[in-house]
């Protein structure tokens, strides 16, 4: 079988099984509603791990990118790690910032979540509350080994509940990390350093695709 019809049926084996996955019933009396985005996440990275190298990056992107642009606060996660000068920057530069992090952040998580071994993603059926935000706690279980915990810190939005930050083993905050080196690059360079930057590392992640 050619390739490309192998790659095409793979990724609608797996668009069919995320859907049926996005639909299934969660009672919101069983948890509480900022679980749901998260369960919503870990579908849909289940489902390009599942498709796997089988399939081309550029579509595993497009099949992971609904599913981040639904479950995260993007624009959130963006200005906080940039910091006050978001609010300097026209309007033009916040959207090719808006746009290269939008691409470096889904890269990521396809590039991170490219294959499927028997792993186990666990979610703690409560959520702890920091300030105004919920912290919902999950783990990566492989089929032997110990499990790698990655929070989840959502935020009420006018859409509902979404991701503002990823707190890996608990504690390592994913803003936190990026938010020095956005802000050196801002300093350095401006608005077209930051993209720029964004832009390699997209394409280092994503098969030579900036």
């Amino acid at each position: 079988m050619p390739e490309g019809q192998l790659g095409r049926r793979t990724l609608f084996a797996a668009a069919c099984t995320i859907w049926m996955g996005w639909r299934a019933p969660v009672s919101a009396a069983e948890e509480p509603a900022a679980i749901a985005p998260v369960r919503d996440l870990i579908a849909g990275l289940i489902v390009v791990m599942k498709a796997g190298t089988a399939v081309p990056f550029e579509q595993r992107f497009t099949l992971l990118a609904p599913v981040v642009d639904r479950t995260f606060d993007l624009g959130v996660i963006l200005q906080e790690s940039i910091g006050p000068a978001w609010e300097t920057l026209p309007a033009d530069q916040q959207k090719m910032l808006t746009d290269a992090f939008r691409r470096y952040t889904i890269a990521s998580y396809v590039n991170s979540f490219d294959a499927f071994n028997g792993q186990r993603f666990d979610i703690a059926p409560t959520t702890r509350t920091v300030g105004n935000q919920q912290i919902v706690q999950t783990k990566i279980i492989p089929p032997k080994g110990e499990g790698h915990e990655l929070d989840y810190v959502m935020r009420q939005t006018g859409d509902g509940w979404r991701v503002v930050d990823v707190l890996a083993d608990g504690a390592i905050s994913r803003v936190a990390v990026q938010r020095s080196d956005f802000r050196r690059l801002m300093a350095s360079g401006g608005a077209a350093a930051l993209a720029e930057s964004l832009r390699a590392k997209s394409a280092a992640l994503s098969d030579g695709m900036s």
